[in-house]
């Protein structure tokens, strides 16, 4: 299997290299492994599904 690093994914993905950190940290890439200090992704990962999005705002 083929692997990217956090900064390859983030400019295929067009997010920041801290967002891709944040998602490999909480689990949401599947099959992203930690070598040491280095995240490695593997290359046909999908983008996960960003949570800002779609939430209903409280009214006021």
């Amino acid at each position: 299997m083929d692997y990217i690093t956090t900064k390859e994914a983030a400019a295929k993905w067009g997010v920041t290299d801290r967002t891709v950190l944040y998602h490999c940290t909480s689990g949401r890439i599947d099959g992203a492994a930690k070598m040491g200090n280095t995240w490695l992704i593997p290359k046909d990962a999908a983008k996960p599904a960003d949570r800002r999005y779609g939430r209903k705002k409280h009214a006021k």
